[in-house]
C-alpha cells in the first residue's frame, strides 16, 4: 500500500533568508521568486499532468516547523492525506489534530520519533475537462 507518492517540498530556515536565497541563486542557479523555488516535472502515469517540488527557506524565527526543534521539513506528496493521517495515529505517530485545506491541496502534519516535524500533502485533483 503506497503512503508517500514523492517529495512535494524541502523547507529549512536560515538566520539570513535573503542572503542565503541569494547564494543558492549564484552557485546552483535556483533563482527563487519570492520565498522559494518550485522544480516542475510530469507525471509518469499521467505525463499531461504538471507536478512540482517546492524548495524554500524560512526565517530562523519561523514557527511552521513547530514543535519541532528542527532546522528543516520534508514535505511529502500523499494521494489519501486522511487515509495516512488515520494509519499513522493508528501506528501511535504523533499528528498534529490540524488538517488545512486550501487552493493548493491539503495538508497535515506529524513527527518522527527524532522530533522532526514532516509535512504530508494531497495535491489538489486536476480538473476534469
Amino acid at each position: 500500500m503506497t503512503r508517500v507518492t514523492g517529495i512535494g517540498g524541502i523547507f529549512f530556515k536560515s538566520g539570513n533568508p535573503g542572503r542565503l536565497r541569494e547564494w543558492y541563486d549564484e552557485h546552483l542557479g535556483i533563482a527563487p521568486g519570492g520565498e522559494g523555488a518550485a522544480f516542475e516535472w510530469r507525471e509518469k502515469d499521467a505525463p499531461e499532468t504538471l507536478g512540482m517540488t517546492v524548495w524554500s527557506i524560512f526565517p530562523s524565527s519561523s514557527r511552521y516547523f513547530d514543535p519541532s526543534q528542527s532546522a528543516f521539513m520534508i514535505n511529502y506528496r500523499v494521494d489519501d492525506l486522511d487515509r495516512v493521517l488515520k494509519l499513522l495515529r493508528e501506528e501511535g505517530v504523533e499528528v498534529d489534530p490540524k488538517v488545512e485545506d486550501s487552493a493548493d491541496g491539503r495538508f497535515g502534519w506529524a513527527m518522527d520519533p527524532d522530533g522532526n516535524r514532516f509535512e504530508l500533502w494531497e495535491p489538489p485533483r486536476p480538473k476534469k475537462t
